[in-house]
């Protein structure tokens, strides 16, 4: 890796300039950090895929100026970066991610918002040690079942998406903290994301929910009477339980099915 704030320069095809710097970042102590700028980057530098001991690539701008990233494709050679922990490509225009992505065994963190994405390769379920997860503004339709396969998943971003289905897997992420489902196309919410009893934050507005779950109440870290920002129904048509019983927390969504189900056995 080069020295601290080193750059180097290259032209890409179209003879526009791009750079690549390398840099000891105080965000990541210790780590090997690569960061890519260009106003109109199309693809990746072949060279990045020499620096096999990189651990943080980030190919995302940063600023309104640089939002003409067009990368559609993370090309194969990202497996020869098994070293890998952070991955950021928001902001591009990706319409798929190669199955090599799998190979990334210590890629803990992965951010493909903002970009033209559809679906996830299975494979991208093996990557055990991933923990945080960024899917916002993509063209999803289902919340893709491979990614119920991630144990160890702790923050998802799915926002902004037209998603109408979750998985029945969804119940695997067991050390899920925080899931965002804001501006999607949700009618249904499965009974099995009430399993995730470690969620404190689910955001599930202006999607075309009219029922919970009748074991919603258990989500019981989900408690928004102590932090608002932790649970968001805004948007949605809510029939079962109605938006007032909604908005005084799990607490009153329990006794509210309880109430509801002693009364249609009476």
């Amino acid at each position: 890796m080069k020295s601290a704030h080193s750059f180097e320069y290259f032209s890409s095809s179209n003879d526009l300039q791009w750079k690549y710097l390398t840099e000891h970042d105080p965000k990541f102590e210790g780590q090997k950090k690569l960061k890519i700028e260009g106003k109109e980057l199309t693809s990746v530098p072949m060279h990045v895929f020499g620096l096999e001991g990189l651990q943080v690539l980030e190919m995302s701008p940063e600023r309104e100026s640089c939002l003409r990233y067009r990368m559609e494709l993370i090309p194969r050679e990202i497996s020869h970066l098994r070293n890998l922990t952070l991955l950021y490509m928001d902001s591009n225009n990706l319409k798929e991610i190669p199955a090599e992505i799998g190979t990334l065994s210590n890629l803990e963190r992965l951010t493909l918002s903002n970009n033209s994405l559809s679906s996830l390769p299975p494979e991208i379920s093996r990557l055990e040690k991933l923990h945080s997860l960024h899917l916002a503004n993509n063209n999803f339709t289902g919340l893709p079942a491979p990614l119920c396969q991630l144990r160890h998943l702790i923050f998802l971003d799915a926002s902004d998406n037209q998603i109408s289905t979750i998985p029945p897997g969804i119940q695997h992420l067991e050390k899920l903290e925080t899931l965002l489902l804001v501006f999607n196309s949700l009618k249904h919410l499965p009974g099995n994301v009430c399993i995730l009893r470690n969620l404190h934050t689910l955001w599930l507005g202006n999607n075309h929910l009219r029922a919970l779950p009748e074991r919603f109440g258990e989500l019981v870290n989900l408690d928004w009477g102590y932090n608002y920002c932790s649970c968001n129904f805004e948007g949605n048509p809510l029939v079962r339980p109605p938006p007032e019983v909604c908005s005084r927390g799990p607490g009153e969504i329990r006794e509210y099915f309880a109430s509801l189900y002693k009364v249609l056995g009476e």
